[in-house]
């Protein structure tokens, strides 16, 4: 399998006044999952529309293997594509809906059992689509993604609608799929699921792309967090805030009434306590997630995104 890498370069989309993607870069390389991330409306099927040469870029280009998607020789033997998982005719079996696309992709009708075997849907061949569970759907989707061997997929939002055995099966998948050295690029909002799953992220918010790389990396660059438990919880928020710790640092209430503080270690914040008598029954860092390094990054606050900004690769 010859390996593609996704290349997107100022790539800009304007609908009449609305700009939907504003100048966004990165690179996916093959042999990893990479999440391509944002809130909802943040741009991120946009951007994998023009990927796939369905929406025409206002300014910008997107290339497979240094080609548009419209320029390659055989497509579906190039790339494969999930942006709907339920895209299915309801009376067609899943056996008749891979061998139609098999057919239009002039690929071998020996991929269909091939593939229904991996997926997982041998023994649901004949059943109608229309009475398949949201997982099936995506697995179907997927099979009719695979059909040409692609080594590249675009992949968004595989992970709706499905259970966590359906999560824990799909990252499985994906990571021998990349392991087998293909290019894979995941939308999502469901950060909890996808922090599993990918290796590299892109994380996009109002079109415009805020950090790129790889995603223990990015994490690291977030600033501390140290949770605080304290009955003079008001006293201490009101002392880290009072301007003297630096302009980083914040606290938040969590749902127990724990301070999370940020900016500052958690010596820091003992020394801080103690120096003014004030109480602390628990302190100790927070553990990093993808979903608070999310958060971090697409809230609106001037200035935050550039400390996330790595070298998009």
């Amino acid at each position: 399998m010859k390996a593609y890498g996704i290349e997107v370069t100022g790539l800009t989309k304007r609908f009449g006044e609305v700009t939907a993607v504003d100048s966004v870069s990165f690179a996916v390389e093959p042999g990893v999952v990479t999440g391509f991330l944002g809130p909802n409306g943040a741009g991120k099927t946009t951007t994998m529309r023009m990927i796939l040469g369905l929406v025409t870029p206002t300014e910008g280009t997107a290339t497979i293997g240094g080609r548009r998607y419209t320029e390659l020789d055989r497509p579906t033997r190039t790339v494969g594509a999930v942006l709907d998982a339920g895209a299915f005719h309801p009376n067609h079996s899943a056996r008749d809906h891979l061998r139609i696309y098999c057919a239009m992709g002039g690929h071998p009708d020996s991929r269909v059992d091939e593939l229904l075997d991996r997926l997982g849907l041998a023994e649901h061949a004949h059943r109608r689509t229309r009475t398949f569970s949201t997982g099936m759907k995506q697995r179907l989707s997927l099979a009719t993604a695979l059909l040409g061997d692609p080594s590249v997929l675009l992949l968004d939002e595989p992970s709706n609608g499905l259970d966590p055995e359906g999560i824990a099966w799909l990252r499985t998948f994906l990571r021998e799929l990349a392991a087998e050295g293909r290019t894979v690029l995941v939308s999502s909002h469901v950060l909890s699921e996808v922090q599993q799953i990918v290796d590299d992220v892109v994380v996009i918010r109002r079109g415009r792309m805020v950090a790129a790389g790889p995603l223990a990396e990015i994490a690291r660059r977030r600033p501390p967090t140290v949770l605080v438990h304290s009955p003079d919880a008001e006293q201490l928020r009101a002392l880290i805030l009072d301007g003297t710790r630096g302009p980083d640092a914040e606290v938040a209430t969590a749902e127990d009434g724990s301070l999370r503080v940020s900016g500052l270690t958690a010596a820091e914040t003992a020394d801080l306590a103690a120096a003014a008598g004030l109480r602390v029954h628990g302190l100790g860092a927070e553990d990093s997630s993808l979903e608070q390094l999310f958060l971090d990054l697409t809230q609106d606050r001037a200035g935050q995104a550039g400390q996330y900004e790595g070298d998009a690769r």
